[in-house]
């Protein structure tokens, strides 16, 4: 946090000094406050511990970002995350096994603390503690489905040379995980990690990505790696309300030092599906390989959003991952629920060593804006094993306001 703050303290209070203040456009405010305010309970059912857990948390995350002045503009963001009853659930950091994991431990942190360099509309950069998305969030992503936020301590830069033609660079020196710093791997210091990425869109077809990352984790060095690939991924109009859905994705991970196993492996996913009327159905594939011994890894992703919402895979067993997949869902488009979302997925899970059956997951959604701040959702999730790892049954009800 001291690098993040000797780099943001200076800048911010440059930006908001009178000089600075003055020079705003007359449309511009000189200081934007904001506001996200979460609660949750979760609860889980899970087969081999003695207790169920219920987690009961609030989180609540307020920020201020400065208007632009010639180019320069920053942000400063503080997340508290509060339990609000009953202490049963293993937070990581607590000590209670006895229950299941609900990764929200309490703490107060800075969440975010960066300046942003926008000297025309083709370039971006940004230099601080940020939260950082890439593409669908399979390699690099922000976790925001927990209370506290993965953010990266980075300088990332964007350009858009020309039109349909975008290329994003971040170094990154220290990750800040969703576990919290009074975790053993809630922070990993000295860390090297690159990300390339160069996306082209191709009109009407979608959009081409090619992507490099490294990751030079000392702290982890089973995350330790260098993944290079590509995906190709669009949703073209084929009639009206009628919609075509598709990706594409190959990528080949390496070992690197200081990982102590040497290998090989691949990734694979192809996604296909149609949306018409408010409704979406589609089936995916999706392949992390394994050799028996190491899995490719994806340990900066937004986990929860791939391979079931029960989070039984977040860690790619050694025999690798084959997850088989359909989903569907339903948005209201009119009238006094317009904006009500259902959704129900059904995952089959193998190992790509030995085609050994892992199970099977049931996911439901249902969520609905009550305003245009407000929102509320509630998620069912329930694992039946074949032998790798136990039964387990998830549920959450959300209620979140952002201002």
């Amino acid at each position: 946090m001291s690098q993040v703050k000797l780099l943001a303290a200076p800048l911010l209070g440059m930006l908001l000094s009178p000089t600075v203040l003055h020079a705003q456009s007359a449309d511009e405010p000189a200081i934007t406050p904001y506001a996200d305010i979460r609660y949750r309970l979760e609860v889980v059912d899970q087969d081999g511990l003695p207790e169920d857990a219920t987690a009961s948390t609030l989180r609540v995350k307020v920020g201020a970002r400065t208007g632009s002045w010639h180019g320069l503009s920053a942000l400063v963001e503080g997340e508290a995350i509060m339990r609000v009853g009953p202490k049963h659930y293993n937070d990581t950091v607590n000590g209670l096994t006895r229950y299941p994991v609900v990764a929200d431990p309490a703490d107060v942190l800075l969440n975010q603390a960066f300046i942003r360099f926008q000297p025309s509309e083709m370039v971006d950069a940004v230099a601080g503690r940020q939260v950082i998305n890439l593409d669908n969030q399979r390699w690099i992503g922000s976790v925001g489905w927990r209370q506290n936020d993965q953010t990266f301590d980075a300088a990332k830069i964007a350009v858009t040379p020309v039109a349909g033609v975008t290329a994003q660079y971040f170094h990154g020196w220290r990750v800040n995980r969703i576990f919290g710093p009074d975790s053993p791997q809630g922070i990993w210091h000295d860390a090297s990690v690159d990300a390339a990425n160069v996306g082209v869109k191709l009109g009407k077809a979608g959009t081409l990505t090619g992507y490099g990352y490294w990751l030079d984790i000392p702290e982890a060095p089973a995350a330790s790696s260098r993944t290079l690939g590509a995906r190709m991924a669009g949703r073209p109009v084929v009639a009206p309300n009628v919609t075509l859905l598709y990706s594409a994705e190959f990528a080949r991970q390496t070992d690197i030092s200081p990982n102590p196993a040497n290998f090989g492996l691949d990734y694979v996913a192809i996604e296909a599906g149609i949306a018409a009327k408010g409704f979406t159905v589609k089936g995916g594939y999706e392949r992390l390989e394994g050799n028996g011994a190491v899995a490719l890894q994806t340990p900066l992703a937004t986990l929860h959003a791939f391979n079931g919402w029960a989070d039984v895979f977040l860690n790619t067993p050694a025999n690798g991952l084959r997850d088989l997949y359909a989903d569907a869902s339903y948005k209201v488009a009119v009238g006094p629920l317009k904006g009500l979302l259902l959704r129900g997925t059904y995952h089959d899970f193998r190992s790509t060593v030995g085609d050994m059956g892992y199970g099977q997951e049931f996911d439901a959604l249902i969520a609905y804006p009550v305003t245009r701040q407000i929102g509320v959702s509630a998620k069912f999730a329930h694992y039946n094993s074949d032998g790798f790892a136990t039964d387990r049954t998830k549920a959450w009800f959300t209620i979140e306001a952002k201002f």
